[in-house]
């Protein structure tokens, strides 16, 4: 395990080869700079181990999966830089969901907001509560989801992304997300969701390798660009976040 600010990172794996990451942070799951290196650091772990068939990407507790970006953080950047850095953390992210030769299985147990939206669109597989409703709230805060935006698209298309980042204030219920694509299964409660879990994973750790590394290669045609696509956007968000505009909405956030 490893504790930064307030929050780890944890990797197990199975004797069937199946790769539970899961992450905590005190501020619903939110994602600091550091534990964003964690996470990364960590996806890579479990595509480099042999033994690893099947990646079970969680989050910790049983009400949100994943605030997205730490605010903390955010109020904090000085400049240019220090913006395109913190945000290339969800780009880093992404990119180890999208180059691992692994299925990755998403669970979602609650509420995703902006970064959190990303991570569940950088999975192949998403299974997913009744409460877990998505919102991308970039907008209203002066920046937009541009580091995310390639991965959301990719899910649920253009017109859905277009609802979610102008709906800026609202939650789209976990109904919406499954039936725009985002989601592949919805339960009614986490005991269900976590049977189901279960019975995928260890379907898909008993299929042949191969074909599961060849079927991966198929779900993310035509990203080879990613890399430097992602880090462009991170520029854009990280330019933005130092506008008066934000730092204004940061601050009445936090004066709420």
């Amino acid at each position: 395990m490893t504790d930064t600010s307030n929050g780890n990172v944890t990797l197990t794996t199975s004797v069937n080869g199946i790769a539970t990451i899961s992450f905590y942070h005190a501020a619903q799951n939110s994602l600091p700079a550091g534990l964003l290196r964690k996470l990364t650091d960590t996806i890579t772990a479990a595509n480099n181990d042999a033994l690893t068939r099947i990646i079970i990407l969680k989050s910790e507790g049983d009400r949100t999966f994943c605030a997205g970006a730490s605010f903390d953080e955010l109020l904090q950047i000085k400049d240019k830089q220090a913006g395109a850095e913190f945000f290339s953390g969800f780009a880093n992210v992404i990119n180890a969901c999208r180059k691992s030769p692994k299925i990755i299985i998403a669970r979602i147990q609650g509420k995703a907001v902006g970064g959190g939206v990303g991570l569940a669109a950088a999975a192949d597989y998403c299974l997913a509560t009744e409460t877990a409703s998505i919102k991308l709230s970039e907008l209203a805060i002066g920046i937009g989801p541009f580091v995310i935006s390639p991965a959301v698209i990719r899910k649920i298309g253009l017109p859905a992304f277009s609802q979610l980042t102008i709906r800026a204030v609202d939650f789209q219920t976990a109904q919406w997300a499954k039936e725009k694509g985002l989601y592949n299964e919805v339960y009614p409660d986490i005991s269900s969701m976590d049977e189901g879990l279960a019975s995928l994973a260890q379907k898909l750790a008993s299929y042949h390798p191969q074909a599961l590394v060849g079927l991966k290669q198929i779900l993310w045609e035509g990203t080879a660009d990613w890399d430097q696509l992602l880090t462009e956007r991170a520029a854009i968000s990280g330019e933005l976040v130092l506008s008066e505009f934000t730092q204004h909405a940061l601050n009445e956030f936090f004066n709420k």
